[in-house]
């Protein structure tokens, strides 16, 4: 009995004889009597009455299994589960294990290769206790422990399962901004415009489809949600949101379900089955409420249902009690045999079959495992355990009390001998993602991408075999394939495509097949797209989803149109047949389970997963809960998979029950077509076509167990193999964006696109059938082209690409002559050409009004074209444009398609306005009307046998009727939108005689048709005159117009009395030019191109294309020639800057650059010597001999006046303009007027001479001075700036005052961040970070090579050490500073520890966070003995250089906006200038500090003494990087590496008080030897004892830093060695540099000489002690600046890191500077050499180094005495004094630095003066001196 449950409590209260059961889901209680208690029967209906009972006893040939139930004891430890819960096979002694085999702790066995393969093999998940694998380099791992790819961290898309790829992300980027031929999504994606409001979501938010004020509507029976989504009619109001948007459920009054649906609460319509079957289909649980009188309650399976609707145990049948208490358990009806009371297992088994035990003094009969007790409940009959669906995975077979499941080929039964296991690799679900495709482990969390930066990616499949994997593209309208590793994309199928939403690959014959939504067909073709066919057109709305069984031949389709159903066919198309037509609403996904022998699909509308037989039977949902919108599904195993565009999410679930669902991967940005990538998905079949395809000429298709030869599209089947190899006839029409054909070959009348590129707006058509062309034009791009009629050899824009159309509208082919005549109606002409578009001239100008469409008789000589402007009418005139008439001119409003029966001699037309068809006789006579009802909007026209063709542009379809009455109309094709023209190609035109066939009729150019009785006419080009013979042609123009188009240059002849413009052929790719010349003399064009920064010119027929000026450029608007002066002269409104240059380029010179604003158009008056300029304000300008002439923008018209501008002339009108303004030139072939004052011999000029009205004068190129002498000019600047800017270097010359910037002519610049010069070999050096290269070149851009090409991450800084020729580098990706010579070699890493990310080279820089402390620091060119110069309130140091000329260091803070100094030992210091934007790089020169500056793009500078006097030297230059000074008093000085590399074999350091040698890191194969000047022994020819290996083998590589020795004995390198073996070298340790000994490799005269000079210092010394106390400032001009950048261009917010250096040691020699003005500060500091270079310091502990005396010249070489690079600064550029300064100083002949000598720039290169230094191998020591 039921009983409600109360409401307060979960229990229900029975009587005391009666046992409770357990309240069901819906809160009702059962109560049975109490004796049914453990009575082994389920009475509850959910067990509750036998839980925790003593089960009953099974026979002692069973066994009793935990769970109540006998088995046969047969059965325990047998591996299989058969109690159902395991307790068989539990106890049971380990089973062994073969050695291919994993043992599951279950006792099972499994093969090894399903261990740790993430699928539960084992039942006890044994098998997948196993390690996380690791993340490669290139992964992210997650959270959860899965890999991602490295680049999806923090992408903005969730691709961890858990989303930890997206925690933790800075600040959002906002994307980009889309161009202008693309439309933004709402989330930052960037589609083409043409997509928008296409109806088509191809943003994939529908964002592109929303406010589309002028969406095209929906179809016919289709509803259009407010953001442009069609859905089905049907679906407005049924309660369900099938919009987006939910506009569909607004406004709705009542719901529209039908007879067979429930009505929700919520007005959501679900199936009436679905009624009170115990599931919340609603969502609001209306269809669950009120049920309790709706029927009979549902019993369990193993109960009995009473007449009354009790449900009692299937044991109590039969019994001879009354349990139903309607006694309808024990009635006739269910055969219950009479009691007799003596019933007694004991006697015949108590007529039992099988197994009898007594229940309250009653028999009860059971059964064994496998059989049922029968309705006589006495006899057993055998369970068909096979008739259960998902009993077994795959095959069944039954037998007598048992049964046994099987696999396909292919698969492998597991351990619980039911479910099936493909074998092979681990399955991989494979899904389109909208933007990519990805795959992922179905079983784990395995996350990769195959394809990215897709479009729209909807529908895929795969060819496992072929490793391939296609895709359609429905933005792109295109059907794309790559390999399976992502490789290799390419194209398939790319025309006639307007919705593939399906694809499925046949694996067995290798054909694709796709469904066509918009088009509403099914094709095939082969793998490659070739031969392609339409398979199924007719009954097809909207195919979506579609399957394929090559092993049956069959194919199967779902169609989600008006009346949606699920259909096959076999895979020719043939014996179609519907396979569901019923509750069908959205099929979208279907697949086939091959092993199962099953289809399933989803429904979107009816949220439904469905399975069914492959012949439709046995039709059953799976899933009908929690499916918001599924979209595609696949199966594998036991298992679906499918995706959900709600959830945005992958699921799975059992396929037989629809149980177990899991979430495989959630948070995709639009998962769409999903398939397993696995071999059993695509299993071995027999291939019915073999190996010779059949036998077939072209497609081999499956049809059943045989095969079917099939054609392309279009192409008759001659006989059962064969197709026939061309086309006929065929009908030819245009759409816009496709030209299709139609076959009249065969009887499908299928459209097939020609496969064309680039075809944006096609509208008129012709052809010829003599050599297969088909003409169009295309009125978006403004073309005329040509292709074969099947695609191939398409030219396009043979008219129009070089000469100027601006609208096309109609076309015809003269195929006697081979002429094409086209109308325009933008430039109002007609005109005419060959068919290859060459000999192009305009026939008719006069008169036209919009001129449409065109047609030609060459029988009779006459063409025939519409007008539709103001006064609409028909023309004729003859083919040379004689004789022109009106014909038709009354009763027309937009006459467009022209057609002429030429049998009939009559010309038809159609008028959109008149809404008819109406035709005539070809002189106009005889109108008539020939269809005047149902025309909306007639366009295309064309005839072919008894039948009438045209378009209609609002039935969107194309017609037919019979061509004489009108009558017998016929729908050909619709649904075809933007419907243009349409032609009949066929191969039976009349032929026509002409004299233009033979000869071409004697012209020199165009034979045209004429009227007769002449019959032809010669004409010629346009602007080119026909000489009095009426054959020939004038050569060429005599006069013209010259003009730019910004995309071209054009002339217009003055020869003519029309004006037509002609494009000069040149072929390169202009994009904005606007200035243009000419030279007459030479015949050349000369123009400038503001996009592409260049000017260039060209012979006028277009050949000997050359780039003049190519750097340097930004808006060069104005350019004049001077064809006299021989020069060029332009504006830059860029620069604000007047250039000239030779006629070639060279020689280039800033004219005028300063109170400039916006130069523009510039003229010249060479008979004046003057240079006329227009300001930006007016529109152009330019002179001629009789006047002027200028074009006027607005008013789209180019007219000349006199030169006071009275009587003008407009010459050219609309057609002439460009937007922005163009540049017009005239010319002449009349011979030059005026004379050039310079002269022939250029003036005596070395350079530039340049006319001026009282005669010439003599430049020099920019930058560079004039020579006294008035003529002659310098090679090139003194002193000048070198800066880079990313994608350059420049130079800025500090001799002249215009300071214009000059580019460095060095080729394959990227990303060029610091530079240095080298001015002995007069070099820049450059490092470049896109190319991660060090290279170098002269600055004439010769001799480029790569010093440095491997093993770089980000070479920042860059420093050349002229002396040593030693080059150094920083390298922030590899945290290392490195060292090698001049040309690459030696390569040696000096320092690689305590840095992070080293910038500038000079000062080792460490850049940190924000508020850590920066640091300025020095150390020696090895590396050692750093100093913290600076190390408090600093932010980020970027540039710094070294003034010798005030003694002080200056450098740019980056992150505190200012420029600061100190002096040379990090005190004094003081702000130099405050605010300054974003400073990067630094120098100085003379009285000026020079910096480059991030944010305001520009190079400035100040005084250096007052941080006054701010000026901007260069503005407006993106991507300023580094800047260095190179003037003559720079890189002066030498030391001993300067000399025979010191005496080293590899790599020479100057240090602070002496220098070493060292070892690259990488041997180049000769012997290194770290002594000056020792030739290493020979190993093969010394013998050494083990204590003293051979030196030569044990050679050290890597520098020690020694910071507490000044002096290094003999016997403190290897205490075991002898001092002649210690000054040999050979005792050196492996890992130190060794440091040349005293005296070492000197000559003994130099001894003498340095003990002299030490005498002379000592004298110096002592008198600098007596004046101490006294001020002194420095002066010395000889001295240079040490300059160095730190590159941080990565952001400015890069951290600044600095890095300490300990103090070097100071040595024994002093530079002694002039004493200064009163004006200095700095007058109490001591001077001294740190690391070789004169410096101050005030330290007084630093001068007890003074005691350190050397006792000869030689010891102070080796300590490397006044050297010219202090590490400090690697780049430092340091000097000494010059030999007068010493003099005066030192008041002696000569002083250690004295020695250095002024290296020359590149012009005038100079070598560094040989000292005559010899080695001198006598040591010496203090007590020597």
């Amino acid at each position: 009995s039921l009983c409600p449950g109360l409401a307060s409590s979960p229990e229900c209260a029975c009587g005391r004889s009666h046992f409770t059961c357990a309240v069901s889901a819906l809160g009702e209680c059962t109560c049975i009597p109490a004796q049914w208690q453990c009575d082994g029967d389920n009475d509850c209906g959910d067990h509750s009455d036998e839980d925790g009972c003593m089960l009953p006893t099974c026979s002692p040939l069973d066994f009793h299994c935990d769970n109540g139930k006998c088995i046969r004891r047969s059965w325990v430890c047998d591996g299989d589960n058969d109690c159902e819960d395991d307790s068989d096979e539990q106890d049971c002694p380990p089973r062994e294990c073969e050695e291919d085999e994993f043992p599951c702790q279950n006792g099972y066995c499994i093969r090894s290769l399903w261990h740790c393969d993430g699928d539960n093999d084992c039942g006890d998940n044994s098998d997948e206790q196993c390690d996380m694998r690791k993340c490669s380099d290139k992964e992210f791992r997650c959270s959860d422990g899965s890999c991602i790819a490295e680049h999806w961290y923090c992408d903005g898309d969730t691709d961890c399962k858990d989303g930890s790829d997206e925690e933790s992300c800075p600040s959002a980027v906002p994307a980009p901004p889309c161009n202008l031929e693309e439309f933004q999504c709402a989330y930052g994606r960037c589609i083409l415009d043409i997509y928008h409001c296409d109806g088509d979501d191809d943003c994939g938010d529908w964002s592109d489809e929303s406010d589309c004020s002028s969406h095209q509507p929906c179809r016919s029976g289709e509803f259009m949600c407010d953001s442009g989504l069609c859905i089905n009619a049907g679906w407005r109001c049924d309660g369900d949101a099938d919009c987006d948007d939910q506009s569909d459920e607004r406004n709705c009054t009542t719901s529209m379900c039908t007879a067979e649906q429930f009505r929700c609460r919520s007005g959501r319509c679900v199936r009436l089955s679905w009624r009170c079957d115990g599931e919340d289909d609603c969502a609001d649980n209306s269809d669950e409420e009120n049920c309790e009188n709706t029927g009979s309650p549902q019993c369990a399976s193993d109960q009995f249902l009473c007449w009354n609707g009790r449900c009692i145990g299937q044991r109590k049948l039969c019994n001879g009690v009354n349990d139903c208490g309607d006694n309808s358990d024990e009635s006739p009806q269910q055969n219950c045999r009479p009691r007799t009371g003596e019933e007694n297992c004991n006697v015949n088994n108590g007529g039992c079959a099988q197994k009898c035990q007594m229940v309250r003094g009653a028999v009860q009969c059971t059964c064994h495992t496998g059989y049922r007790l029968t309705e006589d409940g006495r006899t057993c009959q055998d369970v068909n355990e096979c008739a259960e669906e998902g009993y077994c995975s795959q095959g069944c077979t039954n037998s007598e009390g048992t049964f046994q499941c099987w696999c396909e080929t292919g698969y492998e039964l597991r351990p619980d001998r039911r479910s099936c296991k493909a074998l092979g690799p681990e399955p991989v679900l494979l899904f389109a993602n909208r933007i990519d495709i990805r795959q992922v482990l179905p079983h784990r969390s395995e996350y990769t991408l195959l394809l990215n930066n897709l479009e729209n990616a909807i529908a895929l499949d795969f060819h496992h075999r072929r490793e391939l994997v296609f895709w359609s593209d429905v933005t792109l309208d295109r059907i794309l394939r790559a390999n399976l590793n992502g490789s290799n994309v390419e194209e398939v199928v790319s025309t006639g495509l307007e919705s593939p939403g399906g694809l499925a690959v046949d694996w067995v014959h290798d054909k694709l097949y796709w469904t066509d939504s918009g088009t509403s067909r099914i094709e095939v073709a082969n793998l490659d797209g070739a031969h392609r066919k339409v398979l199924l057109w007719q009954n097809l709305e909207k195919p979506r989803a579609i399957a394929l069984h090559p092993m049956e031949g069959t194919i199967y389709w779902t169609d989600w149109g008006n009346t949606p159903r699920i259909e096959a066919s076999s895979m020719d198309g043939s014996g179609r047949r519907i396979i569901a037509d019923t509750h069908l609403f959205w099929p979208n996904g279907l697949t086939i389970d091959y092993a199962g022998r099953r289809m399933y699909w989803v429904d979107a509308k009816h949220h439904v997963i469905e399975r069914a037989n492959l012949d439709g039977s046995h039709r059953k949902a799976v899933i009908s809960q929690g499916l918001p919108h599924p979209f595609a599904i696949t199966v594998f195993e036991d298992s679906l998979y499918w995706t959900d565009w709600h959830t945005k999410s992958i699921n799975s679930a059992n396929k037989f029950t629809g149980k177990n669902q899991e979430i495989i991967r959630n948070k995709l940005h639009f998962p769409m077509d999903i398939h397993t990538l696995h071999p059993q998905r695509q299993p071995a079949g027999k291939n019915r076509c073999g190996d010779n395809n059949g036998g077939c000429t072209h497609l081999c298709l499956p049809s059943g167990q045989n095969y079917t030869c099939a054609c392309p599209t279009g192409f008759r089947k001659i006989n059962s193999h064969a197709c026939a190899q061309s086309l006929d006839k065929f009908l030819l029409f245009a759409r816009r964006m496709d030209i299709r054909r139609i076959s009249f070959d065969t009887e499908d009348l299928s459209d097939d696109v020609i496969p064309l590129a680039d075809v944006r707006s096609a509208v008129a058509l012709d052809w010829d059938s003599r050599d297969d062309h088909v003409y169009w034009t295309d009125v978006s791009t403004d073309t005329i082209s040509r292709a074969k009629w099947d695609g191939t050899g398409q030219e396009v824009g043979i008219v129009g690409d070089t000469a100027f159309l601006e609208s096309p509208a109609g076309l015809a082919i003269d195929w006697v002559t081979n002429k094409l005549y086209w109308t325009d109606a933008g430039t109002d002409r007609i005109e005419v050409a060959n068919t290859d578009g060459s000999m192009r001239t305009v026939l008719i100008w006069e008169n036209l009004d919009r001129p449409r469409d065109i047609v030609v008789e060459p029988m009779g000589g006459y063409m025939y074209w519409t007008d539709w402007g103001a006064s609409p009418k028909i023309e004729r005139a003859g083919m040379d444009a004689s004789e022109r008439q009106v014909i038709i001119s009354s009763n027309l409003t937009w006459p467009n398609g022209l057609a002429i029966d030429y049998g009939s001699q009559r010309l038809y037309w159609a008028d959109a306005g008149m809404k008819t068809i109406e035709f005539a006789g070809l002189d106009g006579s005889k109108r008539k009307v020939l269809i005047g009802s149902q025309l909306p909007h007639p366009f295309g026209l064309t005839l072919y046998g008894e039948r009438i063709y045209w378009t209609d542009w609002q039935t969107k379809s194309i017609q037919s009727a019979d061509r004489l009455t009108g009558l017998d109309r016929e729908t050909l094709q619709e649904n075809l939108e933007n419907l243009m023209d349409i032609h009949v190609f066929h191969r039976r035109r009349p032929p026509v005689s002409t004299p233009c066939v033979v000869e071409n009729g004697g012209c020199s150019h165009l034979c045209l048709r004429s009227p007769n009785p002449s019959g032809f006419s010669c004409t010629c080009p346009t602007g080119i005159n026909l000489l009095p013979d009426g054959k020939t042609c004038s050569p060429g123009m005599n006069s013209f117009l010259i003009f730019a188009r910004r995309i071209d240059v054009r002339m217009v002849s003055l020869d003519i009395p029309y004006f037509a413009d002609v494009v000069v052929p040149i072929n390169i790719t202009m994009k904005n030019t606007i200035a243009i010349g000419v030279d007459p003399q030479e015949g050349k064009v000369y123009w400038s191109d503001s996009t592409l920064h260049r000017i260039s010119r060209a012979n006028l027929d277009g050949s000997q294309h050359e780039d003049i000026i190519t750097t340097g450029l930004q808006t060069t608007d104005g350019l004049a020639v001077d064809a006299i002066g021989r020069k060029v002269y332009w504006t830059d409104t860029g620069t604000n800057r007047i250039e000239v240059g030779n006629l070639d380029g060279s020689m280039r010179k800033v004219l005028v650059w300063q109170n400039l604003d916006s130069p523009r158009a510039i003229v010249l008056y060479h008979e004046m010597g003057n240079v006329i300029l227009v300001r930006s304000n007016l529109p152009g300008l330019w002179v001629r001999a009789s006047g002027f002439l200028s074009f006027n923008i607005r008013q789209r018209y180019i007219q000349s006046s006199e030169l006071l501008y009275n009587k003008k002339t407009q010459l050219c009108s609309l057609w002439i303009w460009a937007p922005g303004g163009t540049t017009v030139d005239t010319s002449s072939t009349s011979p030059l007027t005026g004379f050039n004052k310079c002269g022939s011999r250029n003036g005596g000029c070395s350079h530039l001479c340049l006319p001026r009205p009282s005669g010439f004068s003599c430049a020099c190129p920019t930058g560079i001075q004039l020579k006294g002498d008035g003529k002659t000019c310098d090679p090139s600047p003194e002193t000048y700036l070198l800066f880079s800017s990313r994608g350059s270097i420049r130079r800025i010359s500090l001799d002249t005052s215009d300071h214009t910037d000059v580019h460095v002519p060095v080729p394959e610049l990227n990303n060029v961040i610091s530079l240095d010069y080298d001015s002995v070999d007069g070099k820049v050096y450059y490092t470049d970070v896109f190319l991660d290269v060090i290279r170098r070149a002269d600055l004439n851009g010769s001799n480029m090579e790569t010093v440095i090409g491997r093993g770089l991450k980000t070479t920042d800084g860059l420093a050349v050490d002229w002396v040593a020729r030693n080059l150094y580098w920083t390298d922030t990706g590899r945290n290392t500073i490195e060292a090698s010579r001049l040309d690459g070699s030696c390569r040696k890493v000096l320092i690689n520890n305590s840095l992070d990310e080293p910038r500038a080279i000079a000062v080792f820089p460490r850049k940190g966070d924000p508020g850590e402390k920066g640091l300025i620091e020095r150390a020696n060119l090895d590396g050692s003995e750093r100093k913290v110069l600076i190390n408090t309130d600093l932010g980020w140091p970027n540039g710094l250089t070294l003034d010798y000329d005030t003694r002080r260091i200056y450098w740019v803070d980056a992150h505190l906006d200012r420029i600061e100094s100190a002096d040379l030992n990090g005190k004094l210091r003081q702000v130099l200038v405050s605010h300054v934007s974003h400073p990067f790089a630094l120098t100085q020169q003379d009285r000026w500090i020079y910096w480059t500056d991030w944010q305001t793009k520009s190079i400035q500078r100040v005084d250096k003494y007052s941080g006054r006097n701010k000026e901007t030297v260069l503005a407006n230059v993106e991507g300023l990087m580094d800047i260095i000074v190179v003037s003559p008093q720079r890189q002066t000085g030498t030391n001993a590496c300067g000399v025979n590399n010191g005496g080293c074999t590899h790599l020479c350091f100057a240090r602070a008080l002496d220098f070493v040698c060292a070892c690259p890191d990488e041997p180049d194969g000769r012997p290194c030897f770290l002594v000056p000047g020792l030739v290493p022994p020979d190993p093969r020819a010394t013998s050494m004892n083990e204590n003293n290996p051979v030196l030569p083998n044990t050679l050290p590589t890597t520098l020690r830093s020694s910071t507490t020795r000044t002096r290094t004995s003999l016997e403190e390198v290897e205490g075991r060695c002898s001092e002649r073996d210690a000054r040999l070298g050979l005792c050196a340790h492996s890992n130190e540099a060794v440091p040349a000994a005293p005296g070492e490799g000197l000559h003994i005269s130099y001894a003498i000489g340095g003990l002299l000079s030490i005498l002379l210092i000592l004298v110096v010394i002592a008198a600098l002690m007596l004046y101490r106390h006294k001020k002194s400032k420095f002066t010395d001009p000889g001295m240079g600046n040490l300059t160095y950048s730190n590159p941080s261009y990565r952001t400015s917010t890069q951290e600044v890191k600095i890095e300490a250096i300990p103090k070097p040691a100071m040595y024994n020699q002093l530079c002694y500077k002039k004493e200064g003005g009163p004006d200095h500060n700095y007058t109490k500091e001591k001077i001294k050499i740190v690391e070789g270079i004169c410096l101050l310091s005030g330290d007084d502990a630093e001068w007890d180094d003074l005691k350190q005396l050397r006792s000869s010249r030689g010891g102070l070489l080796r300590d490397h005495v006044c050297m010219k690079t202090d590490t400090v600064s690697i780049q430092a550029s340091s000097g000494s004094l010059d030999d007068t300064e010493t003099e005066q100083l030192l008041q002696e002949e000569q002083s250690e630095c004295s020695s250095v000598h002024t290296a020359a720039t590149p012009e005038r290169r100079g070598s560094l003066s040989d000292t005559g230094w010899k080695h001198e191998r006598k040591l010496s020591s203090e007590s020597q001196v």
